[in-house]
């Protein structure tokens, strides 16, 4: 059992940092499970001025880097879809603000995203929360290593920018004023996603996300970003989150800023991750995570750790060939592989960025007449 355990961790670590080797797959996990297939695309949903409630939009599921920026035409057409809540007032006369809202690696945790879905529509912000599993055959009977396996951080990129031409679309919506908020690993793309390549590539033709909001997401890689899409970012981070290196993220926000954006980074002492969840605080004993590695990307978006590239130039874009290559060094981690960690609800400080963030959404989304 404690055998089982180590590989599981092991593996998990190896997913959630993105560095898996189909040679380290097997070794680790002989009769792996098959890896989730993309579901058949569905038409996008018709979007009205009293639109609302489940709906679906074209998207597409690149994997990799490289795909997404030189090789999209490849990346796998898929049927994204969220959950969308409209605030009352909301009509083609008087169109709306509205945030797109990326869960962590989980997915959707109680007292977190529709939580805070409810708390914008009460102050007359839409809010959109993407399911990015389903789409990719991923359900809430996948284990996790799976879930985090099936669907890359670059596809939940595709998704948020779908998200953001589908909405541009709403009547209801003022296409000026959409935002992204992410949690965890949803915060991570919510960061990376300012990135205008991403939008040069994703959304050309509809205007940028007017915000970016990076609850907790970790650092630990680096785009070599030149340019943002001029647009701001607020950071929530806490104290006594191991999985967020305060150093590395310090670091990748100073980059952002001498990028073209402001950035305004908000930390919390005592408070560790998931502190918006209902999940009671404790320390995850059995949660992997990545302290002390840097996966840099270099001008082709090719990725590598320690100087040691984790894909060749030359891999065939395929979804199947990609899933097997994340990451052919998951031995180059080494130490940088690190388990346990607080994570839990905290309601003086779920509270406390809850006040904060709305002050920043209000500053920020302001109609200009």
């Amino acid at each position: 059992m404690r055998t089982h355990l180590k590989r599981l961790l092991a593996l998990a670590v190896i997913f959630c940092t993105g560095v898996v080797s189909a040679q380290s797959i097997h070794n680790l996990f002989p009769t792996l499970p098959a890896m989730p297939e993309i579901a058949p695309m569905a038409p996008p949903t018709v979007l009205l001025s009293d639109t609302q409630g489940n709906i679906r939009f074209n998207s597409s599921s690149p994997y990799d880097l490289d795909v997404l920026l030189h090789q999209s035409t490849k990346a796998a057409p898929t049927a994204g879809m969220g959950k969308l809540l409209l605030p009352p007032q909301a009509s083609d006369a008087t169109p709306v603000p509205a945030m797109v809202i990326l869960p962590g690696g989980s997915g959707v945790l109680p007292g977190r995203e529709f939580e805070l879905a409810q708390q914008l529509t009460r102050n007359g912000i839409a809010a959109l929360v993407i399911d990015y599993y389903q789409p990719r055959g991923i359900n809430d009977d996948t284990p996790y290593r799976i879930k985090l396996l099936g669907a890359s951080e670059f596809d939940v990129m595709a998704d948020a920018y779908a998200a953001l031409r589908a909405l541009n679309r709403h009547p209801a919506i003022d296409a000026r004023r959409i935002g992204l908020i992410g949690y965890s690993r949803g915060g991570m793309v919510a960061r990376m996603s300012m990135d205008e390549r991403m939008r040069a590539q994703l959304a050309p033709k509809v205007p940028a996300f007017a915000l970016h909001v990076d609850f907790y997401g970790p650092c630990f890689e680096e785009l070599r970003t030149q340019k943002t899409t001029g647009a701001p970012l607020l950071s929530f981070r806490s104290g006594e989150d191991e999985s967020n290196d305060l150093v590395a993220c310090a670091t990748a926000e100073s980059r952002l800023r001498k990028a073209g954006s402001q950035v305004n980074a908000v930390v919390f002492a005592k408070a560790g991750h998931d502190w918006d969840s209902s999940e009671p605080r404790t320390v995850a004993a059995d949660r992997p995570y990545l302290r002390g590695c840097t996966v840099k990307f270099d001008a082709r978006a090719i990725p590598s750790v320690r100087g040691h590239a984790l894909i060749p130039a030359n891999a065939s874009p395929d979804r199947e060939t990609r899933m097997k290559l994340r990451a052919q060094s998951g031995k180059l981690l080494g130490d940088c592989v690190k388990i346990g960690y607080v994570s839990g609800r905290d309601d003086e400080v779920k509270s406390a960025s809850h006040s904060v963030l709305m002050h920043f959404l209000t500053s920020q989304l302001k109609r200009e007449d």
